[in-house]
């Protein structure tokens, strides 16, 4: 299927978002195989975070499975500049924030 990928009962599907709407937090709506449900994506959402919508997958004699879905940030390749100015001043206000931090530290504990 295009949309839809199947782990055991549970249907799975790929959704992208913006940068704005995983920052600070929006409601979406995301395809099912039956309409649309619409789901809160909360302020602070990382790329890659998967949400159970329940009782959205596949039928079974047992019930029926969730629907996975992962969301995905997606970086605009071109910004007014308006935009390009606002996100510089965003980096600005934030420039003590380094989120490879861990990571770094992490590698270098393990030399």
């Amino acid at each position: 299927h295009p949309v839809f990928g199947r782990s055991g009962d549970n249907l799975t599907v790929n959704v992208p978002i913006s940068f704005v709407e995983a920052a600070l937090g929006a409601a979406i709506v995301v395809p099912t195989t039956t309409g649309t449900v619409t789901l809160k994506v909360p302020a602070g959402t990382a790329s890659g975070r998967t949400f159970r919508v329940r009782g959205k997958g596949v039928p079974t004699k047992d019930g029926v499975g969730d629907l996975m879905v992962t969301v995905n940030v997606i970086v605009p390749a071109e910004m007014s500049d308006e935009a390009r100015a606002a996100l510089e001043a965003y980096a600005s206000l934030n420039d003590t924030v380094d989120p490879r931090k861990d990571l770094l530290a992490a590698a270098k504990a393990g030399e």
